[in-house]
């Protein structure tokens, strides 16, 4: 239990379950997180073990005798027959009967249909008859031998789903967290570590859930493989589906001509396609019109009357290419069947979600924590989806007048979903306003930025805000600052393409922040020179080769100072630093490398061991290495000091990389520092500083 755990059962009592139980309860039952949560929520929701414990052996019970497997249907139905009544979980769904003008219902893993059903309770629970609901239901048994008459009976049905929650207590009690702890909490919820991400990184996965906040939300996410993109959507909140896109119709999605049957739209929240991605994928061209009507209007029609949906659509799918690589040769929306690959439809996302800055998720990823039971927090983000929080920045920023009203509106249902799910009561500062304005800025420049590539009537647009009484602040994608040889290109330049080429930056503040990424990823002995360098989270292609190389070529002593060097991965930066030193330096030179730093107070003996093999490895190479420990324990500053006169100083210190393999020899994140993310850190170069 840490601290945030004990805080989180502390204001939401009976609201919260810890997140490693989903996985001790589900076995081999193939159902959503939301159906183990809501009985995780009934038996488990405390933070005494003892109780936990014991509602974790009642959850398992209850899914042994009640949760239908497809394979053990047979042995249910004969539970049902012989004791006359059983009960059951299973996915129901409703169709009309409209020969006999009923509803009847069908069992997805039990394996029976026709089943009666009321109006009453179909009129209740309308989702019954798109999709279907995961219930807990009565089912009894009455043979008769009327062959038209079904002899299962429907004896009671309730939704798996929270039946009523206190929005006000919940704005209460989120007054109790600071932002960070509230970022962490829901990170939790949705299943991960917070410890193992970056704020940014928590940031853009939390992005997934502004299509539950917020109505006729457009959003779309490519990336790698295993980057659980599509898990939110079938995982996360009965309000929403999750289709595969090669699934998708007209009638399935919007309405049926012949029977005017209602689509998914008119039913969910959220409507999410999967596996979206694939240039040979066959699509309809008029699911495509309709989609695109539906996105920009809110409305689609196939009949006589146009009809109206509130439902948010998300886009998620795999890239089979690396960012450079699209952005040199095509784009990133590059992967989209052909029927969507057209400026109008992509022209209608409000954002892009830059799934390759999600790694991908490994097993220690995943969070033992408390989070909210899922279901609680899903129908809050509902209610949500009745307030508009677009106008929240306005007291302290203001848009560029360059922006369009489209561009203006996606980046406002971003920072309005953003809002509600950080501060849902309003009480942000300025500085957290302007962050999550920039990523709403972000999201919508990314498909705007690729949109001229794609079409050439598209003009520049000026992505920008400005501070009130201050200062105008350029926002940029981490692409655009990582990739700038590529990133800038028009609609039929050719040019752009070309090995060692690339078109000319937009402006001149791009082609400034283009340089400084150039400079400090490429070692030149002409580099080095006073400057202040700046790396946004999640940024490739840093190297302690290029960020320090060049300062420390002819020093013959070197003073590294950070009181963090204790973990193992700790003093491994402090190797791959001396790895770098020993590139630069001549064969025939010697060099001292003197660590001032803390001890570990949990395991002194393991970091003196390993400060050791530092110090016995640099035997024979020309490098003498030593540690001295700051009894003080006081020392903050973090820095690289050499006696030519050179002060690199590191808010971070060596620690820049986020998280990566470090026991897997084939990884080149683990070889190569440049295939590792990096975490926000800022350089600065100090000459003629006395040693």
């Amino acid at each position: 239990m840490t601290a945030l755990d004990d805080k989180i059962n502390e204001r939401f009592p009976g609201l919260v379950v810890r997140k490693d139980l989903v996985k001790a309860v589900k076995g081999n039952a193939i159902v959503p997180t939301y159906v183990l949560e809501y009985l995780l929520g009934q038996y488990c929701a405390t933070n005494d073990e003892a109780s936990i414990q014991s509602g974790i052996e009642t959850v398992r019970e209850i899914l042994r005798k009640h949760y239908v497997h497809r394979n053990e249907a047979g042995l249910i139905k004969s539970n049902i027959r012989e004791k006359g009544r059983w009960k059951i979980i299973d996915r129901i769904s409703v169709a009309l009967n409209e020969k006999s003008d009923t509803y009847e219902a069908s069992f997805a893993n039990l394996g029976i249909s026709k089943v009666l059903i009321d109006s009453g309770t179909v009129k209740a629970h309308p989702k019954l008859l798109v999709g279907g609901v995961w219930c807990i239901a009565d089912i009894e048994y009455d043979y008769t031998e009327d062959k038209n008459v079904t002899p299962w009976i429907l004896g009671s049905m309730k939704p798996i789903q929270l039946s009523h929650f206190d929005y006000e207590a919940y704005l209460e009690a989120r007054k109790g967290f600071s932002t960070d702890e509230w970022i962490d909490l829901l990170f939790q919820t949705v299943g991960f570590d917070p410890e193992m991400f970056g704020r940014r990184s928590k940031l853009i996965q939390l992005m997934r859930l502004i299509p539950f906040v917020e109505r006729n939300y457009n959003l779309i996410e490519l990336g790698p493989k295993g980057t659980g993109k599509s898990h939110i959507y079938s995982e996360f909140s009965p309000h929403g589906i999750l289709i595969s896109g090669g699934e998708v119709t007209v009638p399935k999605l919007f309405v049926s001509n012949s029977s005017g049957k209602l689509g998914l739209v008119g039913y969910w929240d959220v409507v999410a396609l999967d596996e979206f991605a694939g240039k040979q994928k066959k699509v309809d061209k008029a699911l495509v019109d309709i989609l695109k009507n539906y996105m920009a209007n809110k409305t689609f029609s196939r009949g006589i009357e146009p009809l109206g949906a509130e439902a948010s659509m998300v886009f998620v799918g795999n890239t089979k290419h690396t960012v450079p690589y699209m952005l040199k040769n095509t784009d990133l929306f590059d992967e989209l069947p052909d029927k969507y690959y057209d400026s109008a439809f992509i022209d209608r996302l409000h954002t892009y979600i830059p799934g390759w800055e999600v790694g991908v998720i490994r097993g220690e990823m995943f969070s033992s924590g408390y989070g909210f039971v899922v279901d609680y927090l899903a129908e809050i983000l509902r209610h949500l989806r009745n307030d508009d929080y677009s106008d929240r920045y306005r007291s302290h920023f203001e848009l560029s007048s360059d922006i369009s009203t489209r561009d203006r509106d996606g980046v406002h249902k971003t920072f309005s979903g953003l809002m509600k799910l950080l501060f849902p009561s309003g009480e942000a500062t300025a500085d957290e306003i302007e962050e999550i304005l920039k990523l709403a800025l972000e999201g919508r420049k990314r498909v705007k930025d690729q949109l001229m590539r794609i079409d050439t009537t598209y003009p520049e647009v000026d992505f920008s805000f400005s501070r009130i009484g201050g200062e105008k602040v350029l926002v940029t994608t981490l692409e655009e600052t990582e990739f700038p040889a590529f990133y800038y290109r028009r609609a039929g330049d050719l040019t752009a393409g070309l090995e060692g080429e690339a078109a000319a930056p937009q402006d001149a503040d791009a082609a400034a922040l283009g340089n400084d990424w150039v400079a400090a990823t490429s070692p030149d002995p002409a580099f080095p020179k006073p400057g202040h360098l700046s790396f946004n989270e999640n940024q490739k292609g840093v190297t302690f080769d290029a960020l320090f190389g060049p300062y420390l070529v002819g020093a013959q002593k070197i003073t590294i100072t950070d009181p963090y060097v204790r973990a193992f991965y700790q003093v491994r930066n402090v190797m791959e630093l001396i790895e770098t030193i020993a590139k630069t330096k001549s064969p025939a030179d010697e060099v001292e490398v003197h660590l001032i730093t803390c001890i570990d107070g949990i395991r002194p003996e393991r970091q003196v061991e390993n400060l050791g093999a530092i110090a016995a490895s640099c035997g024979g190479i020309g490098i003498n290495f030593s540690w001295e420990f700051d009894e003080t324990n006081t020392i903050h500053a973090r820095h690289i000091v050499t006696d030519t006169g050179w002060k690199i100083a590191l808010d971070r210190g060596l620690d820049i990389f986020q998280q990566y393999e470090l026991n897997d020899a084939f990884s080149l994140a683990n070889r190569l520092q440049q295939f590792r993310s990096v975490k926000a850190f800022e350089v600065i170069y100090l000459s003629n500083v006395k040693a």
